[in-house]
């Protein structure tokens, strides 16, 4: 992407002539590829050579007639020269070339293969092998699972045992035994929904069934700068991190669990949640132990992979886990974290980079992200 000069190397042989297309060409475009696109996130976007966001929109270069992909590694045009379309079909309808570097698009089959592979998932009674799904996707298996982590956050594997963790969530919040409710959600035995629930759900499917019974979770609050911090973990990890709470809130959550004071292991957590809070550029591997959606952990993981000082967009979080179009259920997801700070949902920004909320005051996630470096 770039100059006439670099066409030879990046588009194979023969080159074809170069050229440019004027700004009042781009005004011919039909209405139904001017779809509206935030272009400085566009940009933005290209600038990282964002692979997450590959498909869901391409680069055109005024001066050379090419489009590429977000993840294209060739050279950056000048600004001035490129602008965005919605998808492949826009592009060439307004002239403009496939980049033979980095092949837009073949990225539209590698999503419909995703797709088509969750679909399968979804439909299995049983657990299907990573032979079995690449197959149906019509990929070598090898090639797929990187490309099916790379599309939604998770391995097949993990996509599908998160999608059973989720039906059995489901069939036991709707009343279901719990022997019913395992097998309904495509277990072959209750020993595997036991070790996925300890994975999603945050403890076993009938404490989760039971408002916590039997489960117990330490608690203690600690102080911060940005106020009183709640930490509550269970024998497996941190289950809550949050502002302005106590343990009030924590048995309205957990009405039925064995709630105790912290001990010396909640304290030593504890002091590094709140170095996390004066200091949230500093990498902590903290143990967690919460439950959520398959949806929710993937908004979650989008999370954390966020580095510090930089932010998302709530569109940029949901089109980075595969979901372009479910912008206010990963602001949802956002909300529904239980693990503030360790979960950095303050690094999730509304598209016109304004602060949107946060559950704990606008004020402390302002904080948050100047002690980072301030966002984009």
């Amino acid at each position: 992407m770039g100059n006439c000069f670099e066409r030879k190397w990046r588009e194979g042989w023969p080159p074809q002539p170069c050229y440019s297309i004027s700004m009042n060409q781009m005004s011919d475009i039909a209405p139904s590829m001017q779809q509206p696109l935030d272009a400085q996130a566009c940009w933005d976007a290209f600038m990282r050579r964002d692979r997450s966001l590959d498909g869901r929109f391409v680069g055109a270069v005024l001066t050379t007639g090419i489009y590429c992909k977000p993840s294209c590694a060739a050279r950056h045009p000048r600004r001035e020269n490129m602008i965005f379309l919605p998808d492949p079909a826009a592009a060439r309808a307004a002239g403009f070339r496939a980049c033979l570097r980095c092949r837009p698009d073949e990225v539209g089959r590698d999503r419909v293969a995703v797709e088509a592979a969750q679909a399968f998932i979804g439909a299995a009674e049983t657990l299907p092998s990573l032979e079995e799904i690449a197959a149906h996707a019509g990929y070598a298996p090898h090639h797929f699972h990187r490309l099916f982590k790379r599309e939604t956050g998770l391995t097949p594997a993990a996509y599908a045992r998160s999608l059973r963790a989720e039906r059995l969530k489901a069939a036991l919040a709707e009343g279901e035994s719990v022997t019913d409710a395992i097998y309904e959600a495509g277990y072959n035995a209750p020993s595997r929904a036991y070790a996925d629930a300890k994975r999603h759900l945050g403890m076993t499917p009938s404490a989760w069934k039971d408002g916590g019974r039997g489960v117990t979770i330490r608690h203690v609050v600690v102080v911060s700068s940005l106020g009183p911090v709640l930490v509550a973990a269970t024998a497996k990890g941190l289950c809550r991190i949050s502002f302005d709470e106590g343990e009030a809130e924590l048995r309205r959550r957990f009405p039925k669990a064995e709630i105790l004071p912290g001990d010396a292991a909640l304290e030593a957590l504890a002091a590094q949640v709140v170095r996390l809070i004066e200091e949230p550029t500093r990498p902590l591997d903290l143990p967690v132990d919460i439950c959520g959606t398959a949806f929710q952990q993937a908004v979650w993981a989008a999370l954390r992979a966020i580095p510090p000082g930089e932010t998302r967009s709530y569109a940029e979080i949901a089109t980075s886990i595969g979901r372009p179009r479910a912008v206010r259920a990963a602001g949802t997801a956002c909300g529904d974290n239980g693990l503030a700070v360790l979960i950095p949902c303050h690094r999730a920004l509304r598209s016109d980079g304004g602060l949107g909320g946060y559950a704990y005051g606008i004020e402390r996630k302002k904080t948050l992200l100047e002690r980072e470096g301030g966002g984009r």
